[in-house]
């Protein structure tokens, strides 16, 4: 644990995160149908990677947030009454939330910010740049992943009488979930809430597949690097011998469930190594690893997401081309 006077930094993910991404390779790459998480695409690498994702001309998604946090932010902190507290799954680099810290900032004198990410080094870069920034921030963060920081944020971060919280999923991440996990994810959420306390949800909307597909396949290819370095990752923590240059990319959209979906490719037959697992995996020619579901929403669907989580959805703030999302989850009573 890191922790001076105005940071503190609990770890989970070292030691934990390895022993959990060997567990779950050698259970995606030895499944009939081979699929790794998303949530391994952010070893130090990865992160820096989805950076430039972010800045990419196809990549409409931070473009929209940015807008909306800059044209909606005051609207959004001061559609919660009184002091908050800021909560963050998923924090990265924190750029976007540096909208909602400045908003809350003008209306409250010390703000207490409370970041999760996975990555340790992005999270401690991240919250030194913020502490730079803003004398009046302090924060509380966790190097875990999103249901081992609410199990601990529970047990060491006791709810404030004082200070409602306002817990931030930015991007679209809640799309990585399918149907099921990401009701269990938001349950586990409002849990750690009080009534009235509340989330504001990022969220993609369904579109032109036109402009959908270039956002996951760009072409100079960071989305392709970012996707292959999990086999990059593979054989840097275990020992694998991935020839990367043997899987490709591909980007689909499945129109009749609304997502886009992300694969490697194997180009021609092989049998790879994991030696650390001491796993031989052969994989046929055109045989794909599934990497990440990105589903898309419309308003019906997170009105009953919100319902079905102990949450109400009380207002949505789109950007001027209604590409994406943010949506205030208010906590309810008796879920």
């Amino acid at each position: 644990m890191l922790s001076d006077s105005r940071l503190t930094i609990h770890r989970f993910a070292e030691g934990g995160d390895s022993n959990a991404f060997a567990s779950d390779v050698r259970a995606g790459l030895s499944a009939t149908r081979k699929a790794l998480s998303p949530k391994y695409f952010y070893d130090e690498l990865g992160s820096r990677l989805f950076e430039a994702i972010c800045w990419l001309p196809e990549y409409y998604l931070t473009r929209a947030e940015s807008e909306i946090l800059r044209t909606h932010g005051d609207e959004i902190v001061s559609s919660v009454d009184g002091p908050v507290r800021l909560l963050e799954l998923g924090s990265g680099s924190a750029e976007k939330t540096r909208f909602l810290i400045e908003a809350l900032l003008s209306k409250q004198p010390q703000l207490h910010y409370l970041p999760v990410d996975i990555s340790d080094s992005s999270l401690e870069l991240s919250s030194q740049r913020l502490l730079r920034l803003y004398p009046g921030l302090r924060i509380t963060g966790f190097a875990a992943d999103y249901f081992t920081a609410l199990q601990a944020l529970a047990l060491q971060v006791p709810a404030d009488p004082g200070h409602r919280t306002v817990a931030l999923f930015l991007g679209s991440n809640i799309g990585n979930f399918g149907r099921d996990e990401s009701r269990e994810f938001l349950r586990a959420v409002r849990k750690l809430l009080r009534p009235e306390d509340a989330l504001l949800l990022g969220a993609d909307l369904k579109k032109s597949p036109d402009i959908l597909i270039p956002a996951y396949d760009d072409a100079l290819g960071v989305t392709a690097a970012f996707n292959l370095n999990l086999l990059a990752r593979i054989n840097r923590e275990l020992d694998g011998n991935f020839d990367v240059g043997k899987f490709r990319h591909r980007a689909t959209y499945n129109d009749d469930l609304g997502k886009i979906e992300i694969h490697l490719v194997s180009v021609e037959p092989q049998v790879v190594s994991v030696r650390a697992l001491d796993l031989q995996v052969e994989f046929d020619e055109g045989e794909t690893i599934s990497t990440e579901n990105s589903y898309k929403f419309d308003l019906e669907q997170l009105s009953a997401i919100a319902s079905d989580t102990g949450f109400a959805l009380a207002n949505t703030w789109f950007d001027r081309a209604r590409l994406f999302s943010f949506n205030l989850f208010v906590a309810q009573e008796n879920a």
